[in-house]
C-alpha cells in the first residue's frame, strides 16, 4: 500500500519547534499493574467502537475503559476534544483521523508516547500508519485504520436502466446524466458540502499536493492543474444539477437514500458499514467499485482513516497506549467491531485484514468481497499528500464557502473561490502562529 506522509510533512518545522514536549508535562507513566486497576475515559465516533471497548472490558481486570461516542470529528467532535483539553476535563484517550492530528499536536492538546510505542507494535502496522502519527520524530498516536476511496451504487437502479458502473470520470458524468433521465428526482451521487475531506481526498487522488515545507517556510499550493481539475469537474456537476447538495448523514441524505432519490456514494472503506448499517432494508441492492479516476487506471485518496490519542492531562498513559495498541492490533478487537454491523473497518494492522475480511457480513453486497476492492484501493492510493498544521482552518472556511457554492446562502460562489479561500485563511493562520510561509 503506497500511502505516504510527505517526509516535508514531518518537519511541522516552525510548529514543532514551538511545541514543548509533553513527556514531562501532565502525563504520568500510569502502567497498568504498577499502580492498581486503572479506569480509563475514551471519547470517539468510529462504528463498532462501543462494542470493542466492551470486548476489551470483558477480558481485562486491571484496565476499565468508559466510552463516550461522541460526534464526528467535523460534525463538533474536535471542538468538544479542544475546548475539554483547555478547561482540564478531557478523557483520556481520543479519536483523531489523520489529517487532524498535526493540528492537535501542534496546539499541545496530545502526549508524546514515544516511550511506549515499542518496535514490536510498529511492526504489527502499516509503515506508512506509522508515519502518518510521526511528527518531528516522535509517535503521537496509535494508527487504527486507513481508508481508500470507494464507489458505492445501487445495483439493482443501475442494471434496471442500462447504465454502466463508472471507471472514470468522464464516464461518472455520462452515468450522473443517464441516471437523472432515468429517474429526474435520483441522482448518482452527493457533493458534501460541510465534508471538506471528500473533496480534498478527490484532489488527493488527482494529483495534488496542498501541503510542503523548504527549510524552516510553509508551501501551499491549492491552484495547480489537479485542483483545478477537480473544481472545474465538480463545478459542473452542481451547474448541470447531476448531483445532489445534502449534507453528510444528515435526515436529508439517509431520506434520499432510502426513497431511491441518492442511488450512488463516494466514500471509503468505512463507507460500506455506514450504508450497511443505515440502510438495513435494502440488502442485496448495493454493490462497490473502485473510485472512478482521471484515466481509468486505479487510483485513490485517502479519506479519513483515524488514529488513538492519550491527551495531555492523563494520567495513566501507559496503559492508554496498552488499550489503543490492543484496539489496533487485537484480532478480538477487530472481530467485535466490523461483526457490530456498522463498521468496515480496514485495519492498519495488515495482519488483521483477514480477520476484518471474515467478520464482514458480506450478504449486504450480495455476496461481494469488498475487502478484496479496499485491497486494490488502497495499493492505488498516491504517495506525497501531505496534511499541514491548521487543518481545522482550512477544512472550517472550505465548509463554509463549499456552502455558497453548492447553492446554499443563495448559490454564489465557487468551488474554485472556495479552495483560494481556504488556502488564504490557512495562511492568515499560520502567520498568526509565528510560522513562515513562501511566496504568500
Amino acid at each position: 500500500m503506497s500511502l505516504s506522509w510527505s517526509r516535508t510533512t514531518l518537519a511541522l518545522a516552525g510548529g514543532l519547534t514551538a511545541l514543548t514536549l509533553l513527556t514531562a508535562c501532565g502525563g504520568g507513566s500510569g502502567a497498568a499493574g504498577s499502580e492498581g486497576p486503572v479506569t480509563l475515559t475514551y471519547w470517539g465516533w468510529t462504528k463498532g467502537t462501543k462494542q470493542a471497548v466492551e470486548a476489551f472490558n470483558a477480558t481485562h481486570r486491571d484496565i476499565t475503559v468508559r466510552f463516550e461516542e461522541i460526534p464526528s470529528g467535523t460534525a463538533g467532535g474536535y471542538a468538544k476534544i479542544s475546548n475539554a483539553v483547555k478547561a482540564g476535563n478531557a478523557p483520556d484517550l481520543v479519536s483523531i483521523e489523520y489529517p487532524t492530528l498535526p493540528e492537535f499536536v501542534s496546539q499541545g492538546a496530545l502526549q508524546d508516547i514515544t516511550p511506549y510505542v515499542t518496535s514490536e507494535l510498529k511492526k504489527k502496522l502499516l509503515p506508512q500508519a506509522v508515519q502518518l502519527t510521526t511528527l518531528g520524530g516522535r509517535n503521537w498516536a496509535v494508527p487504527f485504520d486507513a481508508a481508500p476511496q470507494i464507489y458505492y451504487y445501487r445495483k439493482d437502479f443501475f442494471t434496471q436502466h442500462k447504465i454502466d458502473v463508472p471507471r472514470t470520470w468522464d464516464a461518472f458524468r455520462t452515468a450522473a446524466a443517464a441516471v437523472k433521465k432515468a429517474d429526474p428526482k435520483a441522482r448518482i451521487g452527493t457533493f458534501f458540502p460541510d465534508d471538506p475531506t471528500t473533496f480534498e481526498a478527490m484532489a488527493w487522488q488527482a494529483g495534488a499536493h496542498w501541503f510542503a515545507t523548504q527549510g524552516d517556510s510553509w508551501k501551499l499550493n491549492t491552484t495547480d492543474p489537479a485542483t483545478r481539475k477537480v473544481t472545474d469537474y465538480w463545478q459542473g456537476l452542481l451547474r448541470d444539477r447531476l448531483v445532489h447538495t445534502h449534507v453528510s448523514f444528515s435526515p436529508g441524505w439517509t431520506n434520499s437514500l432510502k426513497s431511491g432519490g441518492t442511488v450512488g456514494y463516494l466514500g471509503a472503506s468505512w463507507g460500506a458499514g455506514v450504508l450497511k448499517g443505515t440502510l438495513p432494508d435494502q440488502s442485496g441492492k448495493w454493490a462497490a467499485a473502485p473510485v472512478p479516476s482521471w484515466d481509468g487506471r486505479p487510483a485513490s485518496g485517502m479519506l479519513g482513516g483515524s488514529t488513538t490519542a492519550v491527551t495531555k492531562g492523563s494520567r495513566h498513559t501507559g496503559a492508554a497506549v496498552r488499550f489503543a495498541a490492543w484496539m489496533s492490533t487485537a484480532a478480538d478487537a477487530v472481530k467485535a467491531r466490523v461483526a457490530s454491523g456498522d463498521s468496515s473497518a480496514y485495519p492498519a494492522a495488515t495482519a488483521l485484514r483477514p480477520v476484518a475480511r471474515q467478520a464482514f457480513d458480506t450478504r449486504y453486497y450480495g455476496g461481494q468481497d469488498v475487502y478484496a476492492l479496499f485491497d486494490a484501493a488502497a495499493a492505488s492510493v498516491g504517495p506525497g499528500w501531505g496534511w499541514g498544521p491548521a487543518t481545522s482552518t482550512t477544512n472550517t472556511t472550505l465548509k463554509d464557502e463549499f456552502g455558497k457554492a453548492a447553492g446554499a446562502g443563495g448559490g454564489t460562489g465557487s468551488l474554485a473561490a472556495a479552495v483560494r479561500a481556504g488556502s488564504d485563511a490557512t495562511v492568515r493562520e499560520l502567520r498568526k502562529r509565528g510560522l513562515k510561509v513562501m511566496g504568500r
